[in-house]
């Protein structure tokens, strides 16, 4: 057998890096990560603020379009540490947004439901129309202050151990869909992360504003 070419070989390995760059490409554009995790306390409670970047895939996308309303889950596990066994879990909380397009109004509408929905069903505690998809998903991708312990739970100053996760829930979609999706990487939105946090205090902006305004009057 006679040997390949070089420049037949050159080609050949072209051809596998390009496909190898196209690959990797396309699974960081459909990654999805935590870009920012931050705990803080005040007298009414403890509060989470996260921001997770995902690309909406095409087939979720279509979905949506076709009415099919889509569920994003956001948990947070709070642990305290202790040197002498495992780390005790102090608390757990749960999130669910809800995101579905009217056809008729060209509309988007986001809800927020506190817990999982088989134990609140869908009652909503927070909901809001958007003109665009882009700004639906930026209520999903970024959100502040999440109550998710009450104040007497953590102690302040004090580094604890978070879990937090986010993910489409699939449970949610009707069952033909459930089947039809079950292991496509199109449809595998979810994150998972780990982080030692203080919960910051929180600043009471609204005293703040008055001390400003009391200086202003005095000069």
């Amino acid at each position: 057998m006679k040997n390949a070419k070089p420049d037949s070989v050159l080609r050949r390995l072209l051809a596998f890096w390009m496909c190898t760059l196209m690959t990797l490409a396309c699974q960081a554009a459909l990654a999805t990560e935590v870009t920012q995790l931050k705990m803080e306390r005040s007298e009414e409670g403890v509060y989470l603020s996260a921001s997770v970047h995902f690309d909406l895939p095409p087939a979720v996308e279509d979905a949506l379009l076709k009415g099919i309303p889509m569920f994003f889950v956001a948990e947070a596990d709070i642990y305290r540490s202790r040197w002498y066994w495992y780390d005790k879990r102090i608390t757990t909380a749960t999130r669910t947004m809800r995101l579905a397009f009217q056809p008729l109004t060209r509309r988007w509408r986001f809800n927020v439901m506190p817990g999982a929905i088989s134990v609140t069903g869908l009652r909503a505690s927070f909901s809001q129309n958007y003109d665009n998809l882009d700004d639906a998903l930026a209520s999903i991708q970024r959100f502040s202050r999440w109550r998710i312990a009450d104040a007497a739970e953590v102690e302040p100053g004090v580094r604890h151990n978070v879990d937090f996760r986010f993910r489409l829930d699939l449970s949610q979609l009707p069952r033909p869909f459930q089947i039809g999706v079950a292991g496509q990487k199109d449809w595998a939105i979810t994150v998972e992360t780990n982080r030692d946090l203080v919960a910051e205090p929180i600043r009471d902006l609204s005293r703040d504003l008055s001390k400003e305004a009391v200086k202003e009057a005095e000069k």
